[in-house]
């Protein structure tokens, strides 16, 4: 007689397989699913919610730089691969979404692409979202990447790019790691000289955003474009 006994894990990962599929997992739950499927042969359990209280949400957790991930006892290269797979997936069903109407016609999704794309990065990045006639999105891209509390910005080439993508409009993205709520003057003037290379050419320009401390901040409704 087989007297081996049963497997935990197989049994605790089906009653969580069938909870996810009665939409009846808790927040740690889910993210201990998640882990499974990448720590097979480990108690994922006491893992998701050690994550869960060192980056304080879901959201936090996916955003996270893959280094930071990999620094928590458990999170190996593959469960940070996971999750950062995981939050490249939401990204990319946000663009296609953008990419079929007016990007800025559900503000609220829009906010939460902002939020995703930027949230948790430890330096500052600068994005640009290149636009249709329509406003709807032809390609978003990465600008440039710097220290802290800087990254360059080069008109000039936001200028090409918009021409070469046959872009009509612009908007200009970025973060704010030190958690500065605000636009600098730095942001703000060089907003400017983005317009004014624009406008010659006959580019609109929509806006400038900051993500800070979770929170996007849109410059036009700072009264911050002349």
């Amino acid at each position: 007689m087989d007297k081996t006994p049963p497997d935990y894990r197989h049994g605790h990962r089906m009653r969580l397989r069938e909870k996810f599929l009665a939409g009846k997992l808790a927040e740690y739950e889910l993210l201990e699913l998640l882990l499974a499927y990448a720590i097979p042969r480990r108690d994922v359990k006491p893992l998701a919610r050690e994550c869960l209280r060192i980056f304080g949400s879901f959201h936090n957790i996916l955003c996270a730089p893959i280094g930071e991930l990999e620094s928590v006892p458990g999170i190996g290269k593959s469960a940070a691969i996971l999750l950062k797979l995981v939050q490249e997936i939401i990204l990319t069903d946000y663009k296609n979404v953008m990419a079929d109407k007016p990007i800025f016609e559900d503000y609220r999704a829009f906010e939460n692409y902002c939020r995703m794309q930027l949230s948790g990065k430890p330096t500052e990045e600068f994005h640009v979202l290149y636009l249709d006639k329509h406003r709807q999105l032809i390609q978003a891209e990465i600008h440039s990447r710097g220290a802290a509390d800087y990254a360059e910005i080069y008109p000039i080439e936001i200028a090409k790019r918009s021409v070469a993508l046959n872009a009509k409009c612009v908007a200009l993205l970025h973060n704010h790691p030190s958690r500065l709520t605000s636009f600098s003057q730095e942001d703000i003037k060089a907003t400017h000289v983005v317009m004014q290379k624009l406008a010659a050419l006959g580019i609109e320009f929509f806006d400038h955003f900051v993500v800070s401390g979770g929170t996007v901040h849109s410059m036009k409704n700072c009264h911050l474009l002349k």
